[in-house]
């Protein structure tokens, strides 16, 4: 079954993400704190089919696209992410790219699907520059390679130290599909020259 599926593979990825949710460099790279508005988001896309909420789709999909109309979010080419030697989540190489953490469960799959971006990136805005101004009942669409959409309504948003980060609350299992999206956010060091903290967006599949 894929809830016991995800079970296992969530409790060893559990053991490997031992500090952050977005890893201690997600979002950094940049000497700016974080960009106050996102690049204006392109037209979105036709309605398509809803994801099924229990069928495994990880051997024929990905996801390919994030639209998150509240903090005008839209972007495609969504690129996998894996663990650094470190064990934290890996990051998108540049600002306009946002990533989906390729251990966790598809989007529309049981389990916690995990989208990462930075919120700047070498003085450039990025994907999540807004990311904290979301609010509890604003949605994000995942479109995946197979056509189908995976509409989630956010259902908490929360700033958390990332030398104090929930790991098993971000990454571990859930009763049904749910989706996390994971950007820095708080101060900048400018002695390590990363955020302090990191802002996670958790949405339930509606």
């Amino acid at each position: 079954m894929r809830e016991r599926a995800w079970a296992t593979r969530a409790a060893a990825i559990l053991l490997l993400l031992v500090v952050a949710g977005c890893g201690q460099n997600a979002g950094t790279g940049s000497s700016a704190p974080p960009a106050d508005s996102a690049a204006g988001a392109a037209p979105r896309p036709a309605a398509r089919s809803a994801a099924p909420a229990t069928t495994n789709v990880r051997a024929r999909s990905t996801p390919v696209a994030l639209d998150v109309p509240a903090i005008d979010v839209h972007t495609t080419g969504l690129v996998d992410l894996g663990l650094t030697p470190s064990g934290a989540l890996d990051v998108p190489q540049d600002a306009a790219t946002a990533g989906w953490f390729a251990l966790s469960p598809v989007p529309g799959e049981v389990g916690p699907a995990v989208l990462a971006a930075h919120v700047d990136y070498k003085r450039v805005p990025g994907v999540f520059a807004r990311l904290r101004e979301m609010k509890v009942g604003d949605t994000a669409e995942v479109t995946r390679s197979d056509g189908a959409t995976a509409r989630f309504t956010a259902y908490r948003v929360e700033r958390f130290s990332k030398s104090a980060f929930p790991t098993a609350e971000v990454y571990g299992n859930t009763d049904g599909p749910e989706l996390r999206l994971v950007t820095c956010g708080g101060e900048f060091d400018e002695v390590s020259r990363h955020y302090r903290d990191n802002v996670v967006v958790f949405a339930r599949l509606t």
